[in-house]
């Protein structure tokens, strides 16, 4: 049975739109491209410097994949992309995170859905109200809009424009 999954994508280093791009093409080999949203230009979040802005977007898929080996699937696309996990909230070619899986609850050591940070920020919330304004959130029963409205995160989020 497919589960509608809504993902985080972003990155800060290198080619970010190329890395956006390759893994959005790694997971349609293996799932089904619902829609993305635009890509977003969004400031640091989470108080770690790092050296530049993260280019930031949202996807939903479906997949027949239960959340174990989806995160198997995600994490071997950012191996592939080059991830290192050297600093929390640190620089990175690619993050991949798992938003929402359907309507599910998921409270495992390593595996939070939905998202835990997801309510506290804006780069994850505009995307998500763009492409999916009225998705419910399960534990906090508002939409992505309410959160959007009520989210206190500053900072700036802006729709990315390719440098011709």
């Amino acid at each position: 049975m497919q589960t509608e999954v809504v993902l985080g994508i972003g990155g800060n280093k290198g080619d970010r739109a190329a890395y956006l791009k390759t893994a959005i093409e790694a997971l349609s080999k293996q799932v089904t491209l619902v829609g993305c949203s635009q890509i977003y230009e969004t400031e640091i979040w989470g108080g770690v410097a790092t050296t530049g802005n993260f280019l930031n977007q949202v996807v939903c898929i479906q997949t027949d994949l239960d959340p174990t080996s989806l995160l198997e699937l995600i994490q071997g696309i950012e191996l592939d992309l080059g991830r290192t996990r050297e600093q929390h909230w640190g620089d990175r070619t690619i993050d991949i995170d798992i938003l929402y899986f359907g309507a599910e609850v998921w409270n495992t050591p390593t595996l939070s859905i939905p998202h835990p940070y997801l309510a506290q920020r804006r780069f994850v919330l505009q995307p998500l109200a763009e492409i999916l304004p009225g998705k419910v959130h399960p534990v906090l029963g508002k939409t992505s809009l309410e959160l959007l409205a009520e989210c206190t995160d500053q900072g700036q989020v802006s729709v990315w424009k390719e440098a011709n």
